[in-house]
């Protein structure tokens, strides 16, 4: 079924549950009849009204739509539709007899004047549904009996069921279902009980000869998707777009039409381009491709261009490759790969390819290319081509994370307060504990709770850096949003999110080791950043092992901004904030900042001594006029120190850092080296990191400079792992973690 008419069903029946749920408020159970020893229902006959109510005894009344007629001395219900689309139901709650194992439901119905509503289903029909003691619906449900037109007056009709295990109560529901009119009659009503046997064997027959004919089916599919593999290389006909021969009709072969879907051609080259047209609106391309019989994984590759994208209200509103699995009976399986997204622009034509695994079950792979409820955009596709690919190492990949996750736990602690480290203050431009002892605080980032509120992965990295790499301190990127639960993942206003950082703390502290909350934010702090540390502040207000680093990155302002606050126009020039989006960065402009001192002040409202970090300019890398004039003030405090961001890229040590660092503490908190380049970067400015972070560490160790590598997780470059067993990688972690370890390094040149 297409997606969007699967969605409308599903949204038709979740409103006919509401109206249900209305009804059931005002209607008691109803008790089997006396007068009728084989039915369980109430008198089917209809004919009863002891109490003069003027409404057949032990029936509950419609709230609308409803009468209760006589004709030729008969009387019965008549459902009536007085309004296009209103729900007309009768809503009765039987109680089911003990042991009952299979129902037999016999009725009269006539049916006049029906008028189907919107969809098909809008029409005359018997709902029924089984609840268990717990008023939990129980399966499998009945199929609803139902007719879409008049019938020749009265007819007489007949279903059995099976009842399932711990249903205590049978939902009886006749209605007219939301039609645009009609009149449905009801009379001499019965359900009783039946031996179960026959329905039982006669359901297994059933079940087997669907099954033998699926599979006999199924078989002639994977035998045809086999024959397409081979004769094309590809189990996707026409995935170049090219070919428009069967129909003639401007629009590629094989592509089902898309509402804001055009087929372009460029140079001679076709492809298919969805656009988004409004707002919020889902753009999809949908499209079944049968599996061959013994394929174990496959391999999707095509070529995308990406433009004029604004990602929608949440951040998975965006341009997207689903997919799906759906068995020999069409359902879907579980076992989803997943979806392959962009969430900006491309640079034109991009390629791009995924592999995944096939579920045992599987005949079809649903391939579901859209743009999923973006504000603005256009998706271009060219060339998708799918085809086995070897399975082992997606296999060794899945159990490689199987074991990952197994091994992420980390168990809760107590503060253990004789453990804790001694809290730090600055003395001139090095660090003290409270003895008088200088300490150096080496370590490195544990990445992930700025990008994604629930990653619980940070507790164990936290742990891993201190026990495992000899890290004394931990930088932990956190967000403010994420903070205060106002992120699409959160619906818990922070609670969760909050609870990490503090169990992060208390694991660090209980080791002896820091922590660094770094506010990861760019550009210039904001009037909220600030209130977010009077917040944070107070929360780890004087903790001996917590130090605030209160923005990660300014750049594009001015000193005296950056220092005192001010405007923040629109910036220019190469931009190292590249991973952000394009509203991130909108976000990043256009409003008074509160400076740096104004996020020094509101930690120290909160009464918190700890010592504050605060990141110099060109995305922390420029130290410079910390010696001219701005440095910041810290009167009721530990101190301040400086923070200092360098990649293989940056150049300038000496004059962007070096005069600082003779007056005040440094806190290198990012730095490192990918031999996979950036691609935001010059190429050629990206210096090999087997010669850069030797000298880099060399650096570090002559001048004592406090420092933090970044990152310790396997897809935040660059990485100093290369999977979450924790592996150093060789041109990075291997070097940082002997680092920590204590072996020195010769800084042979200076950059």
């Amino acid at each position: 079924m297409p997606l969007a008419s699967s969605v409308l069903r599903q949204f038709a029946m979740s409103l006919s549950h509401l109206v249900l749920f209305a009804l059931m408020a005002c209607f008691p159970f109803a008790q089997a009849s006396t007068d009728d020893t084989t039915s369980f229902a109430p008198d089917g006959s209809l004919e009863v009204d002891r109490d003069d109510d003027q409404w057949p005894d032990g029936w509950a009344k419609l709230k609308s739509g409803g009468e209760w007629l006589k004709e030729d001395n008969n009387h019965f219900i008549r459902l009536r539709s007085r309004e296009s689309g209103e729900m007309v139901m009768l809503y009765q709650e039987l109680k089911l007899p003990a042991g009952i194992e299979a129902i037999e439901f016999t009725w009269k119905q006539r049916v006049t004047g029906l008028k189907v509503g919107k969809q098909s289903w809008f029409d005359a029909r018997i709902l029924l549904e089984f609840l268990d003691a717990d008023r939990q619906k129980v399966a499998p449900t009945p199929s609803a009996p139902a007719t879409n037109r008049n019938s020749e007056g009265w007819i007489k009709k007949q279903t059995q069921f099976l009842v399932p295990a711990g249903a205590k109560t049978l939902k009886f529901m006749p209605c007219l279902f939301q039609v645009a009119a009609g009149t449905l009659d009801l009379d001499d009503i019965s359900l009783r009980a039946i031996d179960a046997a026959p329905l039982r064997a006669a359901q297994e027959v059933a079940a087997k000869e669907r099954q033998e004919k699926l599979a006999a089916t199924a078989t002639k599919r994977r035998e045809r998707a086999a024959e397409i593999l081979k004769q094309q290389g590809s189990l996707i006909t026409n995935g170049s777009f090219e070919t428009d021969a069967k129909k003639k009709d401007e629009w590629p072969d094989d592509w089902g039409r898309i509402k804001d879907g055009s087929w372009e051609v460029e140079d001679g080259n076709h492809f298919l381009r969805l656009k988004s047209s409004e707002p919020g609106k889902v753009v999809m391309a949908y499209r079944t491709i049968d599996v061959p019989a013994g394929v174990e994984a496959l391999e999707l590759s095509w070529r995308q261009r990406v433009s004029g994208l604004k990602v929608g209200s949440s951040p998975w509103f965006d341009a997207r490759i689903m997919f799906e699995w759906q068995g020999l009976d069409s359902k879907k399986l579980s076992g989803t790969p997943s979806p392959v997204y962009s969430q900006k622009d491309s640079n034109g034509w991009v390629s791009k390819s995924t592999s995944f695994l096939v579920p045992r079950d599987a005949l079809t792979v649903v391939l579901m290319p859209s743009l999923f409820q973006v504000n603005a955009g256009t998706f271009d596709l060219d060339d998708l081509v799918l085809k086995p690919t070897d399975s082992a190492p997606l296999i060794a990949a899945a159990k490689l994370r199987a074991e990952e996750v197994a091994a992420r736990f980390v168990p809760p602690e107590q503060p253990q307060k004789e453990k804790w480290p001694l809290e730090l203050r600055v003395v001139d431009n090095r660090l003290h504990d409270t003895t008088g002892h200088e300490v150096w605080l080496q370590g490195v980032n544990a990445g992930g709770l700025e990008t994604l509120p629930q990653d619980r992965q940070v507790i164990k990295s936290v742990v891993v850096a201190i026990d495992d790499w000899k890290a004394n301190c931990v930088r932990v990127p956190i967000k403010d949003e994420f903070w205060y639960g106002q992120s699409a993942y959160q619906k818990d206003e922070g609670r969760e999110y909050r609870e990490i950082v503090d169990q992060i703390v208390t694991l660090a502290a209980n080791r002896g080791a820091y922590v660094a909350l770094d506010l990861h934010r760019f550009r210039a702090p904001k009037r909220e950043h600030a209130d977010f540390w009077k917040d944070c502040a107070k929360q780890y207000a004087n903790h001996p092992a917590v130090l605030f680093d209160i923005f990660n990155e300014p750049h594009g302002i001015s000193w005296d901004v950056w220092k005192r606050g001010g405007f923040v126009g629109n910036e220019e020039g190469m931009d190292e904030s590249a991973f952000l989006n394009d509203d991130e960065k909108r976000k990043n402009a256009g409003f008074e900042s509160v400076g740096m001192q104004g996020l020094v002040d509101a930690v120290r409202s909160s009464g918190a001594k700890n010592i504050v970090i605060a990141g110099g300019l060109f995305w922390c890398n420029d130290l410079s006029g910390i010696t001219r004039g701005y440095e910041l003030e810290d009167q009721a405090g530990n101190g301040i120190m400086y923070s200092w961001h360098t990649y293989n890229w940056h150049t300038d040590w000496e004059k962007k850092m070096l005069a600082t660092a003779a007056k005040h503490p440094i806190f290198l908190g990012e730095v490192g080296a990918d031999i996979k380049k950036m691609d935001f970067i010059p190429a050629e400015a990206q210096e090999n990191p087997h010669t850069w972070v030797p000298d880099m560490l060399g650096f570090v160790q002559q001048h004592r400079l406090n420092w933090t590598g970044w990152c310790l997780h396997p897809k935040a470059s660059p990485v100093m792992i290369s999977d979450w067993k924790y592996t150093p990688t060789p041109f990075w972690g291997e070097y940082a973690k002997a680092a920590l370890a204590g072996k020195r390094f010769e800084m042979k040149r200076m950059r």
